[in-house]
């Protein structure tokens, strides 16, 4: 079997499961990892028995890819020293400090021919992997995405932290351009807004009602979309999945489970069906990786590549802003 060489820049918290996971990527084959904390590395490179290089170029000079699992501000750094060099390129998310820096690396991919990928890993979370295969036409979406305080996530707002998952979902369910944002938002110890709300609106009438938080007691992340036909309720957390339906008229013959029951409404009686797609346990990080590998060994567009990271990464940045002069004329 051919695989391809791939090495990790950053081994911090992320970066461990990514070597960790790549370790169980029988199309990876690893390299070793780089790491500006010698001591961290030393220790990383002990416990996991994986090398580490002390140069970067080094380590980009090894390998066929470089999966970057740095602090957003070095990525494209990083992604455009490895692309420029014909490497291809796994970015964690959010793709780059500033969409001018994505708009750059999406330049010089094009320009070399390789591939790119963005950790977006709720796309590969059981939940919504579970209803890949419906047809989606939201009209509404509610979203909460709560977590506990963590400095680690700090050095970006809570909308390029946490919100961004959601707002690369909401852009591939919702086939229409944006035309309204209203959002406001919050800063509690961080320099940058910890609580976070927008209620975006696309041209095709979809509404979504999107809230990050990282200065909650409960952990939440959940997805309720709204469509004429249809209920669909995601929990990213628990990694679940319901669907309810409503159909015109009763039903034919009595319903053998309690998921199935006649609703009597304004219209008449209409028959009501609740699903629980069935989830597989999967690594989601191992997935996204394997992913990535056969997006090379295959040279095929991978799941989310730059282009779709810069979609929600400029409707990230629109979202601050507009919280920003929320929050400046508060003030003023």
């Amino acid at each position: 079997m051919k695989r391809v060489k791939i090495g990790v820049a950053g081994v911090g918290h992320l970066g461990k499961i990514h070597v960790k996971c790549i370790k169980e990527v029988p199309e990876l084959e690893l390299v070793g990892f780089y790491d500006p904390d010698s001591s961290r590395a030393q220790a990383v490179s002990s416990e996991l028995q994986v090398p580490s290089f002390t140069n970067l170029d080094e380590l980009i000079d090894s390998v066929d890819a470089l999966d970057i699992v740095t602090p957003t501000l070095s990525h494209h750094l990083m992604a455009a020293k490895a692309m420029g060099r014909g490497k291809h390129v796994f970015i964690e998310k959010p793709v780059t400090a500033t969409v001018q820096e994505g708009e750059d690396l999406l330049k010089t991919q094009r320009e070399m021919g390789v591939i790119a990928q963005v950790g977006h890993v709720e796309r590969f979370n059981p939940a919504m992997l579970a209803i890949q295969q419906l047809k989606i036409n939201p009209k509404f979406i509610e979203v909460h995405r709560l977590a506990n305080f963590n400095p680690r996530g700090t050095d970006v707002s809570v909308v390029l932290d946490l919100m961004i998952h959601d707002l690369d979902i909401i852009l591939k369910l919702v086939p229409s351009r944006v035309k309204r944002i209203f959002a406001n938002g919050v800063c509690l110890v961080s320099r940058t807004p910890d609580i976070g709300n927008a209620r975006i609106e696309w041209e095709n009438g979809c509404v979504a009602n999107v809230t990050a938080s990282r200065m909650s007691f409960k952990n939440m992340r959940k997805m309720r979309i709204f469509q004429p036909d249809a209920y669909i309720g995601l929990d990213f957390l628990e990694r679940t999945a319901q669907i309810i339906r409503m159909e015109e008229g009763p039903l034919s013959e009595p319903a053998t489970d309690i998921n199935t029951f006649e609703l009597e409404t304004a219209d008449g009686i209409k028959t009501v069906r609740i699903e629980m797609p069935e989830t597989q346990p999967v690594n989601a990080i191992q997935m996204e990786l394997e992913c990535f590998a056969r997006s090379i060994l295959e040279n095929q567009t991978p799941e989310v590549g730059i282009e779709a990271a810069l979609d929600a990464l400029r409707l990230a940045f629109n979202i601050s802003e507009e919280i920003q002069q929320n929050l400046d004329k508060a003030l003023a």
